[in-house]
């Protein structure tokens, strides 16, 4: 009898310890820039993009260069969801597109009710320093019902690569991320040329994916 008293708080705490040692949803940094590239199977599109994520002040910076078929493209788009606008600055010709952002904030992270995968080490474990310890999620979006696979840093909730699914199964995005610095070099980032002051503020674009913020980038 006295061993069995004895063993409840033993096996207790070590059921405990591994619920402790389960990773949970997190968000990325509040401030972070950095780099990715993405690959959209489905319209043969290739893109590159620098951007700066500003959570504090929900805003968002994005500058990308990419290839659709043949056609190459550049975009400079400034996202100020407390103001609720778009701006797609065109500085060659000094001209912008201002455009009403109707949806909310989407801080990056792993969502709530993602599921973890697993964790796993890129690069080599053998050797101190030559690799990362990671976390593998998947989950469904709530509003498209499509699937995603997210890979994060285990510590600090960088992201590294997410995977979209169409609700078919197919390959709908990929992305992978480099370069990543927690914080802002420049605030500025943040605010628009002087020639979008007296530009009017069109109507939201229809079709504007919300699942997630990778969507919105």
């Amino acid at each position: 009898m006295m061993k069995i008293l004895f063993l409840i708080p033993v096996c207790l705490s070590l059921i405990l310890s591994s619920c402790a040692q389960r990773p949970e949803p997190c968000k990325s940094p509040p401030l972070l820039e950095g780099a990715l590239t993405a690959f959209i199977p489905g319209q043969h599109l290739r893109v590159f993009e620098k951007f700066s994520y500003d959570a504090y002040g929900q805003n968002v910076r994005v500058r990308a260069v990419g290839k659709e078929g043949s056609e190459t493209f550049f975009v400079d788009r400034l996202l100020l969801f407390r103001e609720g606008i778009s701006y797609e600055i065109h500085y060659r010709n000094q001209t912008c597109v201002k455009t009403a952002l109707k949806v909310r904030f989407r801080h990056i992270g792993v969502p709530h009710d993602a599921h973890f995968l697993d964790q796993m080490v890129l690069g080599s474990s053998s050797i101190l320093g030559q690799g990362l310890l990671v976390n593998n999620w998947n989950g469904t979006a709530e509003e498209t019902k499509e699937n995603y696979l997210l890979t994060f840093t285990a510590f600090g909730c960088v992201p590294l690569y997410t995977i979209d699914f169409t609700q078919k199964g197919e390959l709908s995005v990929m992305t992978s991320f480099f370069d990543l610095v927690e914080g802002i070099e420049n605030p500025n980032v943040f605010i628009p040329p002087s020639f979008c002051d007296s530009v009017e503020v069109l109507p939201a674009k229809e079709g504007v994916m919300t699942n997630s913020f990778f969507g919105l980038l």
